[in-house]
């Protein structure tokens, strides 16, 4: 057997290893991950070179695999894949790719980036240094699936170089032993390696054995045909990477490979653990490359809004940093989180109308999101609009509407979507702003959520037609007035209720709107209707509201308003009492009362009246 052959590295490669050890990767761990990803490539190698048959290839009957043997005594971690293995020039090459021309290349981009790693992973395979991260001294025996090729051994200490050596009796693959630091022996530990497998290299495709005990057996289930999965597989799936003892909701399983090559396995639970109390949720979507995990619950990968959603989501075309722990091509990533939003809310609206009910107890759970998102990510906000529902005038109790069939219902005459911010369906029925539409056969789309009106604010408009707030709309009954004050009657009235009402109303005037009631409040603010006012109060968020100045409308049809007219002219007093009340009962109604101590005092004067003119 011939010496070891030794080879200095050149000057550089102190701050190289200095780089890579102590600033391109923030946690030791991932050493594991790298080894394992170079040896579970190095297997897919073996098995495309045998796929191909064209060259016999040493020991054909070994199966790929990996296996990571653990010494306490000795402080050793090793690593071994069944692999294509490498040749003494690829031991060379591969692991001495710091030590030839690159490395000048490798530090000049480094100052270009003004950062480590940058885009160059797979450029200078600097990856399997991050073993020297935990080893003073790293050995790697290998033999080349060329059957004439002997084995070699390769061993480095660091920045002292390293020596290469025939090596005797080798099978075909790679096993590399690390000699472990004083500060690393943790990764000795069974139960600390094995962690730190299924963290990040839980899906790799080949068999991954820890001191003889296989550890990777949850399959990556995304990289398999649909056809071939069965239910319980992808249930079992989900509660592995969503941690969730049920099953899910939903389930988007789909592969792209334009414009980016993605493949993705994406679920919706049954609830929504942010309305449980559980405070807000961290993203749920893992970022894998080939099947290695890049980064868990990825930041970025999914717009904010989405962080309900879980799952796994494998791109090949990924540039990565040196350490493979963060995305470096920012405009990448965001076409990969558009590419599949806008699969996902593809997706949503398919099921929306295959199962109309099943929907439905998604929206219950999820409506708050979709409306977040509405508001906040305003490249989808059109088709996060299609997704959303709305109790409805012309809906059947308990069920809900879409914009879409909303606008298929449209009267011919009919130019503006309207709604309603309410409490509930009852008191929207039965609100002043109601009647006019009701007369006139108009829907209108009740709104119950405090978020829904800045909903329809921020939206404006859908297809083509203007979203209204029914206590904005400017709607007039079809029929003429036919009965109750003349022009001239309730001109006066107007003008009288004004002066008796002074500051409390910005202004009086008749009505073409109302049927049932006396009376109404409408809000001058453009930006804010009176219902919504008042569920801001409601929620604690009356100290941000600026007065509000309202109109009063009086309906000259009304028997109230006719004989509070007939009033006027022989009991002043009283007439004004009776105005008063009906501007707190206007205020009721608006959900604007604040005290109603003046009133019920006024009440019980008005009471007192009528039961004297009864005697």
């Amino acid at each position: 057997m011939s010496e070891p052959q030794t080879h200095t590295f050149q000057a550089e490669i102190q701050q190289l290893l200095d780089i890579v050890i102590h600033s391109v990767y923030t946690d030791k761990e991932v050493f594991v991950r790298e080894l394992i990803s170079n040896a579970a490539d190095a297997c897919e190698k073996f098995r495309f070179r045998q796929s191909g048959g064209e060259s016999p290839v040493l020991d054909p009957d070994v199966e790929p695999l990996i296996a990571v043997a653990l010494d306490e005594e000795a402080n050793t971690v090793t690593i071994t894949d069944t692999g294509i293995g490498m040749t003494e020039a690829d031991l060379a090459a591969n692991l001495g790719t710091i030590a030839h021309s690159g490395t000048k290349a490798f530090f000049q981009q480094l100052a270009e980036q003004k950062k480590a790693g940058s885009n160059l992973i797979g450029q200078f395979g600097v990856g399997f240094y991050s073993a020297f991260m935990v080893a003073d001294r790293v050995t790697v025996e290998s033999r080349s699936s060329e059957p004439e090729e002997g084995g070699h051994k390769w061993e480095s200490q660091g920045a002292a170089g390293y020596t290469i050596e025939p090596a005797a009796d080798l099978p075909r693959g790679t096993r590399i032993t690390l000699h472990l630091k004083e500060d690393a022996k943790e990764f000795a530990k069974e139960h600390r390696i094995e962690t730190v497998i299924k963290r990040y290299s839980n899906f790799v495709q080949f068999p991954i054995r820890l001191n003889d005990k296989q550890v990777n057996t949850v399959q990556a289930l995304w990289t398999r045909n649909k056809s071939e999965i069965t239910d319980e597989e992808y249930k079992e799936f989900y509660q592995f990477v969503g941690h969730d003892f049920d099953e899910p909701q939903y389930r988007l399983h789909y592969s792209v490979d334009a414009p980016l090559a993605i493949q993705a396995l994406l679920f919706v639970p049954k609830r929504n653990m942010e309305s449980m109390g559980f405070g807000k949720s961290d993203p749920e979507v893992n970022l894998y490359c080939r099947k290695v995990l890049i980064e868990p619950k990825a930041k970025g990968l999914l717009p904010e809004w989405l962080r309900f959603v879980r799952g796994v989501v494998d791109s090949e075309d990924l540039p990565l940093s040196i350490s493979r722990e963060r995305m470096q091509d920012s405009a990448l990533m965001e076409k990969l989180k558009s590419v599949i939003t806008k699969r996902f809310l593809k997706y949503l609206a398919e099921e929306a109308e295959k199962d109309a009910e099943k929907y439905a107890a998604f929206y219950k759970e999820f409506h708050r999101f979709l409306k977040e998102g509405l508001l906040t990510d305003y490249a989808n906000q059109d088709t996060i609009a299609k997704l959303l529902r709305f109790d409805s005038s012309f809906a059947e109790k308990g069920k809900t509407t879409s914009l879409d069939d909303y606008i298929a219902r449209m009267k011919d005459d009919q130019k503006e979507i309207y709604y309603l911010t309410t409490y509930n369906r009852e008191s929207g029925e039965s609100a002043p702003y109601y009647e006019v539409f009701r007369s006139r056969g108009y829907e209108v789309l009740f709104l119950y959520d405090p978020a829904d009106e800045f909903v329809m604010e921020r939206l404006a408009d859908y297809n083509e037609k203007k979203l209204v707030s029914a206590e904005k709309a400017d709607l007039k009954l079809d029929d003429e007035q036919t009965e109750g004050l003349s022009e001239e009657q309730s001109k006066e009235l107007t003008g009288w209720i004004k002066t008796r009402l002074d500051q409390s109303v910005d202004e009086v005037r008749t009505s073409n709107r109302l049927v049932d009631s006396p009376v109404v409040l409408l809000a001058k603010d453009k930006e804010m209707t009176a219902t919504m006012r008042q569920m801001m109060r409601n929620l604690g968020r009356d100290g941000d509201l600026p007065p509000m100045p309202m109109d009063l409308e009086i309906n000259p049809r009304h028997p109230v308003i006719v004989k509070l007219n007939e009033l006027r002219a022989t009991d002043e007093g009283l007439a004004g009492q009776v105005t008063e009340q009906l501007l707190d009962n206007a205020l009721i109604m608006a959900g604007l009362m604040e005290d109603p101590r003046a009133m019920v005092k006024r009440l019980n004067s008005l009471l007192g009246s009528v039961l004297e003119a009864k005697r």
